[in-house]
């Protein structure tokens, strides 16, 4: 069973976000599936930063059919569905998995949610192995 996906408002979150360089750190590797867990950081702080691709559905749906269109919609809408999962922030994104332009689309998204640019947000992604079903 999946964590429950939580609406988050982007400005609720830590105004060091939208005011300084922010780097965004995989812990895990980006082509290893639907789930990349990563750690902002910035100004001296950090925060706890996933992304989710809301559209792989096995062996299970990773987020409900609610979750899922409104990524999509925001998504489509230049946006990104933000969420808290399990305590974390984390950044829904359409599609089953990750590559290193989505990933820097997720993060250039988060960026204009918060009111910065997205040229002061850096990524340090992890390639890991593709994962195979």
């Amino acid at each position: 069973m999946q964590p429950e996906l939580e609406d988050l408002d982007p400005f609720d979150l830590p105004e060091w976000l939208g005011v300084g360089d922010v780097t965004w750190s995989a812990e895990s590797g980006v082509r290893s599936g639907h789930d990349v867990r990563g750690t902002l950081v910035g100004n001296g702080q950090e925060l706890p930063c996933d992304l989710l691709a809301v559209d792989d559905a096995w062996p299970e749906p990773v987020a409900s059919d609610r979750v899922r269109v409104r990524a999509h919609q925001a998504w489509r809408s230049g946006q990104v569905y933000v969420v808290s999962r399990a305590g974390r922030l984390t950044l829904t994104v359409p599609g089953s998995g990750f590559t290193a332009d989505l990933v820097l689309d997720a993060l250039s998204r988060l960026a204009k949610a918060v009111g910065a640019s997205p040229e002061h947000y850096t990524a340090l992604l992890r390639i890991g192995a593709e994962r195979r079903r």
